[in-house]
């Protein structure tokens, strides 16, 4: 079937929200009424400032955004990112279409232009995510799941569907979870139950910028996320990171309004960093925290320091942002360890992301999973 043609115009960044930004606020107002559309509210989507610094261009990324007008009103949006230090064989792409324009071809039209992108840019490795808010059975029949055989999700979903018939292969399903501020669980016994594994092991906190004689420790930290968090099937390749690279990072949070709080275990007898975890906060939001990274490093694993760094960065933020009344987060479906530690603490399923994958190149042989 031929897909109908429509004009896909490319989203032009402005210098800055008061500088000529009228189609950039139209476009924000596109992508948090998709927002309002798949979870009902807007608690996972960016400012407009936020999404200005994280789509511009950097040593280390590039992202090219994309819309459709239907009677001169902005209908869908693609956007195709690309990594320019590692994974230069992969792109991540996303669709999204007002639910009054489906059925019309215009999604089929936006990932075929993503796709052609990417290929032109020598990327043959295609990534993409859905999003579906809890509700449904995750034990139910008809469900499709992933490469990793953990979690699942509803295999009549729109977006499972459309992914499906574009090749894709859900390779990992993430769990997005919400946890009430204040925590209800007991986190002085929790502090206390894992102090009793942790006693080479002391704890360090700062806000928004690593203290310069760990930065470099920092660094190999952020490094593993690409390597120690699991990734299911998914294709990636490990980060090389170093200071510039976390001082880069820091100040795209500063410029995006964002305030880090940031809580690090130390081994004491090597003076090594072990383990960090960060917490965010943003001034247009100030009911709501997202809980970014949280890795313990291999060699120092079964002390508890997951525990310990989360209980501490989840005081300080009661303590500094006394508004906050919900914290977000992302676990893979396969990460137990992780995902124990947060249960415990009493984070609840608030939805699950697919996350899939296809190689342009090869034999053409479609495979979506297994649908149970």
């Amino acid at each position: 079937m031929t897909t109908p043609s429509y004009l896909i115009e490319q989203l032009s960044l402005p210098a800055s929200l008061d500088a000529d930004a009228a189609e950039f606020l139209e476009f924000m107002e596109l992508c948090d009424e998709l927002e309002l559309q798949t979870w009902g509210n807007l608690d996972r989507a960016s400012s407009a400032a936020a999404r200005l610094q994280y789509w511009r261009d950097t040593a280390y990324t590039r992202t090219r955004l994309f819309f459709v007008r239907v009677d001169g009103r902005m209908a869908a949006r693609s956007w195709v990112r690309c990594e320019l230090q590692e994974n230069r064989g992969s792109a991540l792409l996303h669709v999204s279409v007002l639910d009054s324009f489906t059925g019309a071809g215009i999604g089929r039209a936006l990932l075929e232009h993503a796709e052609a992108l990417a290929a032109a840019d020598g990327r043959t490795i295609l990534q993409t995510f859905t999003e579906h808010p809890a509700g449904f059975d995750v034990d139910a029949p008809f469900l499709i799941k992933p490469a990793t055989g953990t979690g699942a999700l509803p295999a009549g979903a729109r977006g499972v569907r459309f992914a499906g018939l574009a090749g894709y292969r859900l390779e990992q399903v993430e769990r997005f979870s919400s946890l009430d501020i204040p925590p209800v669980a007991d986190l002085d016994s929790l502090e206390r139950d894992a102090l009793a594994k942790a006693g080479e092991y002391e704890l360090l906190h700062w806000t928004d910028s690593c203290p310069e004689d760990l930065a470099a420790q920092l660094a190999v930290l952020m490094s593993r996320m690409s390597t120690d968090a699991p990734a299911g099937a998914l294709s990636y390749e490990p980060e090389i990171w170093d200071v510039a690279r976390v001082r880069h990072v820091e100040d795209t949070w500063r410029r995006a309004g964002l305030s880090a709080l940031v809580v690090a275990a130390r081994h004491l007898a090597t003076g090594e960093l072990a383990a960090y975890t960060v917490l965010q906060t943003t001034a247009d939001k100030p009911w709501l925290a997202s809980q970014d990274d949280t890795l313990v490093a291999a060699g120092h694993r079964g002390h508890r320091l997951g525990m310990l760094i989360k209980i501490l960065n989840l005081r300080l933020l009661q303590e500094a942002y006394p508004a906050v009344r919900r914290v977000l987060t992302y676990n893979a479906a396969e990460n137990d360890h992780m995902l124990s530690i947060n249960i415990a603490l009493g984070f609840k399923p608030a939805g699950y992301d697919g996350e899939w994958q296809r190689t342009a190149a090869g034999d053409g042989t479609v495979s979506d999973g297994t649908v149970n």
